[in-house]
């Protein structure tokens, strides 16, 4: 599948079905099948068959259902043919007893399609699988993307991207991984893991660690799809309601980023005139909801704070009016309850611009340098603080030092640039 067709291009319209309903049918043949790597070939046959039908005699009026169909009668000859070869092995004496499986009876099953969706995400983000091969997975099987462009969002190679979805899937099934819905702790703990993989998507897509471009906005709109997806699936948990609200809300500022010549624009430079209101719009009603469940006892956590700290910044009109006191309480109660180091530099941020830039140095001045390895956020947040101080040479020092740790183009043009203003500054106040 192509990762962009155009308008006049008559695949369109099977293209957007299979992003639409890939997870629904995948997630349906995988429960039928008990074998997610065959469900996701069955649910591509049936998407080349649909290449080959639906130009010439037309969309059907429910795709998922025509497509759903398709893959079952292929599923369905799969399995007679393998019962045959099973039968006529056992004629030459070659088949051993009780090891071959039975067919799954495809036709009488019932089609509980939304909870197959939630167990194909739980599948995908098995504890057994890296963080890289959750996310590459997830994408796959449940965003529908391609090869090509899961290893496009993550620099990568189709091939390296492959092979890492083909040892994703073959690790789940030597682990003999179940699809079904975990209970208790351990759909809490799975639940996170969800939501985790979901965030390191938009995350990538938001701000890419490498590369020449600042964002990836696919990878970002696809993990804004699979929370609302994940909060269709699960409402009553504020914490996936946080997660949506938060991608939503940040989502909403992707246009803002960059100004007319591609360059970087940062949060409080931004025109907010050019966020998404739509995104926004449904980023506070998700949030409201998870404030519903949490006034009545349901606990919350980082994603919903998070997620109350991106509401501070789409209610200002203005970056002058953000309410900072506000967002740095919102930061106090996130270290306690989530406390690590990418949010003491984010609270140091706030206190910053809310008790000035010593407050925040001071905030800064407690987290361990090397915690971060080499990542340019701790040099960067403190060329910012000590540009706010008026010390430019020390902030000229510390945006140089930034701009080496990134793998981003865009990122390091933006260092480089605040390095030299500063470093101009300083030529001038000396």
């Amino acid at each position: 599948m192509p990762a962009e067709t155009s308008a006049d291009d008559p695949s369109e319209a099977i293209f957007a079905a299979w992003r639409a309903e890939s997870a629904r049918l995948v997630g349906a043949l995988t429960r039928m099948t008990r074998d997610v790597e065959l469900a996701e070939d069955l649910a591509q046959d049936a998407l080349v068959a649909a290449l080959e039908q639906w130009p010439t005699a037309g969309v059907p009026e429910n795709p998922i259902a025509w497509l759903m169909t398709t893959a079952k009668r292929r599923g369905i000859d799969h399995f007679r043919r393998a019962e045959s070869l099973r039968r006529k092995m056992a004629q030459f004496g070659h088949a051993r007893g009780g090891e071959e499986e039975e067919m799954p009876a495809l036709d009488g099953q019932v089609d509980h399609i939304e909870d197959d969706v939630l167990r194909l995400i739980f599948l995908s983000c098995h504890p057994y699988l890296t963080a890289e091969s959750r996310a590459a997975l997830t994408l796959r099987l449940v965003g529908g993307l391609t090869t090509a462009e899961i290893a496009r969002g993550f620099l990568t190679t189709e091939s390296t991207m492959g092979q890492r979805i083909s040892r994703a899937k073959k690790t789940l099934s030597a682990a003999h991984a179940e699809f079904e819905l975990p209970t208790g702790t351990e759909r809490t703990r799975r639940l996170d893991d969800v939501m985790a993989v979901i965030y390191l998507i938009f995350n990538e897509g938001y701000t890419a660690t490498a590369g020449e471009d600042w964002m990836r906005p696919d990878l970002a709109s696809e993990a804004m799809r699979l929370a609302r997806m994940l909060a269709a699936l699960a409402p009553d948990e504020p914490e996936v309601l946080g997660l949506q609200a938060l991608l939503e809300i940040q989502g909403s500022r992707m246009a803002a980023r960059l100004n007319e010549d591609g360059a970087p624009v940062l949060l409080e430079a931004q025109d907010r005139k050019r966020w998404d209101q739509l995104l926004i719009r449904r980023g506070m009603a998700a949030l409201q909801q998870a404030e519903l469940l949490a006034a009545r006892g349901t606990p919350v956590g980082k994603y919903f704070l998070q997620a109350s700290i991106a509401a501070q910044h789409a209610r200002a009109q203005r970056a002058e009016d953000t309410n900072w006191r506000q967002i740095a309480a919102l930061y106090d109660v996130l270290a306690a309850a989530a406390p690590g180091p990418v949010v003491e530099v984010n609270r140091a941020v706030a206190h910053g611009r809310a008790f000035g830039p010593n407050a925040g140095l001071a905030v800064l001045k407690e987290l361990d340098a090397g915690v971060l390895g080499d990542s340019p956020l701790v040099p960067s947040v403190r060329g910012d603080l000590l540009e706010q101080a008026g010390q430019h040479p020390q902030a000229s020092q510390a945006f140089t030092e930034a701009a080496a740790r990134t793998r981003n183009a865009s990122e390091r043009a933006v260092l480089h640039r605040r390095a030299d203003l500063n470093l101009t500054r300083a030529s001038k106040s000396g």
